[in-house]
């Protein structure tokens, strides 16, 4: 058996808890790994002077596979993401999130199993912007004049970039996925009665890549009109394919649907390097609490190791976690009937159950 090397982000807040289960986890299974720590978010700030320091980006570079912990992301003010920044960095286009029903889990519908495919590098989430009464701003406002569009003067913008690449290899990233693991259709969403010339450029190439894949069913849908079918008939919907924004909102959504963002897992993917992480967030008001449930993060890492070819050892964790849920003792307080259930178990003790499980 062979040992790989993966680079461990603890991640801050919640992020060491639930990283430090999946690490369990993983190694109960017998798979040989060399974990490499490195360390990044608002926990490191002062020690680094950033967030990110080079040398997390360097390891995950080297190892070519690396599970994260959540990190926070201030809101309006302070850092940009780190999340976006090392999708960035090492050109991470496809955010892989499956949304799956597991028995025992409160959720309004059962059997549900698909994947949204979520493109990670373009979008609004570029971060192109123009801060309010700034001088690009203002050259902004001047060029939108020129064009006859008019604006408020007190506007703030952010510009939307959606390119004929980037929307080719999401959506034979989609398609590939889709052969991949057996499944039979794949559906783009997009705005694209509105926004012509990026959503619709979306569905132009969509719709090209589709024609290379006659055996996989295409078909389309708009953005509003998905979360409304979603919510209805999720078990129409198999492979999801999107741009960036409409992928980050329609993914909660579909976490929502199989029983909250506790059970979402995540990759991001790209041509030479994996990152996988929980698709929650650090939540540090329970920081040091031994109280979140850790199954997001042990799902990534079950799809870290079919993603390095230990599909046996992935099989048997993912079976290992859902015998867990379903039996309902050893779990933590949001997958109990009751969230005030004195009996729920803590992080680290439904991880130890999940590693009992493995052993049986």
């Amino acid at each position: 058996m062979s040992k790989h090397n993966i680079t461990l982000i603890p991640g801050d807040g919640t992020g060491p808890e639930v990283s430090a289960a999946a690490r369990k986890c993983v190694d109960a299974t017998g798979v040989d790994i060399n974990w490499e720590i490195a360390e990044a978010g608002a926990d490191v700030m002062e020690k680094f002077g950033t967030p990110l320091p080079d040398a997390v980006i360097e390891s995950i570079r080297k190892n070519k596979v690396a599970i994260k912990g959540p990190i926070t992301t201030p809101v309006g003010t302070g850092f940009r993401s780190v999340n976006v920044a090392i999708r960035k960095k090492l050109d991470l286009y496809a955010c892989v999130r499956p949304c799956k029903y597991y028995s025992g889990v409160k959720a309004p519908y059962e059997d549900v199993d698909l994947v949204v495919v979520r493109e990670n590098t373009e979008d609004l989430y570029a971060g192109i912007e123009f801060e309010k009464d700034s001088g690009d701003a203002s050259d902004f406002k001047k060029f939108l004049k020129e064009k006859n569009i008019e604006v408020r003067d007190d506007s703030g913008f952010s510009i939307k970039p959606i390119s004929v690449e980037g929307s080719r290899r999401i959506a034979e990233y989609a398609f590939r996925y889709a052969v991949k693991h057996g499944r039979d259709k794949v559906t783009a969403v997009h705005k694209a009665n509105i926004m012509k010339h990026t959503d619709g450029l979306f569905l132009e190439v969509a719709r090209g890549v589709a024609k290379s894949y006659p055996d996989i069913e295409f078909e389309d849908r708009i953005v509003d009109n998905m979360a409304m079918q979603l919510v209805q008939k999720p078990h129409l919907y198999d492979v999801i394919v999107l741009p960036n924004l409409y992928g980050d909102i329609i993914s909660d959504l579909g976490a929502a649907l199989v029983g909250g963002l506790g059970l979402a897992p995540g990759a991001n993917v790209g041509e030479d390097c994996a990152v996988f992480e929980p698709t929650h967030g650090s939540a540090p008001k329970y920081k040091g609490m031994n109280k979140v449930n850790p199954s997001a993060t042990i799902l990534s890492a079950v799809m870290m190791l079919r993603h390095i070819g230990e599909a046996d050892a992935a099989e048997r964790l993912e079976n290992a976690i859902a015998a867990v849920i379903k039996e309902g003792r050893d779990v933590t307080y949001d997958l109990k009937s009751s969230r005030q259930d004195p009996a729920a178990a803590g992080t680290s003790q439904m991880a130890d159950a999940i590693c009992r499980k493995l052993n049986e």
